[in-house]
């Protein structure tokens, strides 16, 4: 696979700069001549190649250098002890080198779809974030461990730090599945507050005013309840589910 060696390049910065001398002069930013302790990439691997996987990866994650390495966030470099095996993000790094290179081995056995083939990069999974979770996942494990309140904050960090790019899907239809999984669970509370902000945002998104709807329906408010179907099916005329949602609770279903 000619390709394969540039996709592997985001990855090999954990492994490469794992090793990394911190023989640098204090406040300088020369990179070191010699790597330390490469237990994936070849001992010689070049100086200037080792620096642009590292950037590459930090990018790719949205992380400093340490995220993998024994070192204090804005001190020099320098202060940073590149060699050590103390933080445990640098094995699991070496661990995701090795795993993406098993990955892009079995993606050559695939007839491609296309004229180029498919390869895993960093930033497949990652985009942004050093811990690859999708926007409910990230949302119900604080909750779980931090409830409610915590569980707001959290979306709103990660709404502040992301929304735009690749990491996290705000789009309506994806706030609109998170707000139901706390609906599911019986919190009809938390899931209000999540449909409110997501009509809020996306005021067109008719299945937000019918979620609005449903939770207010379950809590037995049908005056609420009918108003926003109908609101919803301002938005989407004839919906046969808000229809019938709609005249359920009509006839005090």
């Amino acid at each position: 696979m000619k390709r394969m060696a540039p996709a592997l390049a985001c990855v090999l910065v954990v492994v490469g700069a794992a090793g990394a001398s911190p023989s640098l002069a204090v406040g300088q930013s020369i990179w070191p001549e010699r790597a330390e302790n490469l237990q994936v990439l070849p001992e010689d691997f070049p100086p200037q190649r080792l620096r642009a996987v590292m950037q590459g990866f930090t990018r790719a994650l949205g992380v400093r250098c340490s995220h993998c390495h024994v070192g204090v966030e804005g001190r020099p470099l320098a202060t940073y002890d590149f060699a050590s095996d103390d933080n445990p993000n640098k094995d699991r790094a070496r661990a995701m080198y090795r795993m993406l290179g098993i990955v892009n081995r079995e993606l050559s056995t695939i007839e491609p779809s296309g004229p180029d083939r498919v390869n895993m990069w960093c930033t497949t999974c990652h985009n942004g974030r050093a811990r690859p979770q999708t926007l409910d996942e990230a949302v119900m494990e604080t909750y779980r461990a931090e409830g409610a309140d915590a569980a707001v904050a959290r979306f709103e960090a990660l709404r502040d730090r992301h929304y735009g790019g690749a990491g996290y899907d705000f789009r309506a239809a994806s706030v609109n599945e998170l707000g139901s999984q706390f609906y599911q669970e019986g919190d009809t509370a938390t899931a209000l507050r999540f449909f409110d902000r997501n009509v809020e945002d996306y005021p067109d998104f008719a299945e937000g005013w019918e979620s609005l709807g449903d939770v207010w329906a379950a809590r037995g408010d049908r005056e609420r309840a009918i108003g926003f179907y109908e609101k919803a099916l301002e938005l989407a005329p004839n919906h046969p589910r808000i229809l019938r949602s709609l005249e359920a609770i009509r006839q005090g279903g």
